[in-house]
């Protein structure tokens, strides 16, 4: 009897690895091809989405806009950060203001674009789909309770989600990332 159970049980595991291999083998040999960055990137993202349940902020960096800094000297920063960084101010946006906000609501809306349009031309002709992250941008959030935050996309997915990028766009993307990290970053402490 012993032997017919473990006889059933062996059969079972060989059944549950084939099914595995025939429903996730493409898939599993499909990741071997994708940057070393691919799956941790991707596991932060998840974590982040299990915390919060928030996918939107999951994909995204917030920076905390010192008290002493006013939203125009913000404004100010990031343009000037921008073209230290050797980006390019494509666009800029009050969405809106409400001056009755309550204290959780959004009281104050404002968008940059930046874009290096050399780094840009080159990612569209890799992939157009690449565009979809173009211009980068900057939100200025600022609550009814004085409360503000710079959000800005998090790149590392655009960079390392997928299939490696050849070197000189693997180089050009770091300095993206490197700008659209560290300008929101300055300017939410009033850097220039």
């Amino acid at each position: 009897m012993i032997k017919n159970i473990l006889a059933l049980i062996g059969a079972l595991v060989i059944a549950g690895a084939i099914i595995v291999y025939v429903q996730f083998g493409p898939m599993i040999k499909g990741a071997t091809s994708l940057d070393a960055g691919a799956m941790p990137a991707y596991m932060n993202m998840f974590t982040k989405v299990i915390e919060t349940g928030d996918p939107a902020e999951a994909m995204m960096k917030d920076y905390v806009v010192a008290e002493d800094i006013e939203s125009d000297d913000v404004k100010e920063s990031i343009e000037a950060l921008a073209e230290e960084y050797n980006m390019r101010v494509t666009g800029y946006v009050k969405m809106f203001t409400k001056e009755d906000a309550k204290p959780d609501e959004v009281k104050e809306a404002r968008i940059w674009s930046l874009c290096s349009l050399h780094i840009a031309k080159v990612f569209l002709n890799h992939s157009r789909f690449f565009g979809g992250f173009m211009p980068c941008r900057i939100m200025l959030v600022e609550y009814g309770n004085g409360e503000r935050h710079l959000v800005t996309m998090d790149l590392e997915l655009a960079i390392h989600g997928g299939a490696p990028l050849p070197k000189e766009m693997l180089e050009l993307a770091k300095k993206v990332q490197i700008a659209m990290d560290e300008i929101p970053s300055r300017a939410a402490n009033g850097d220039f």
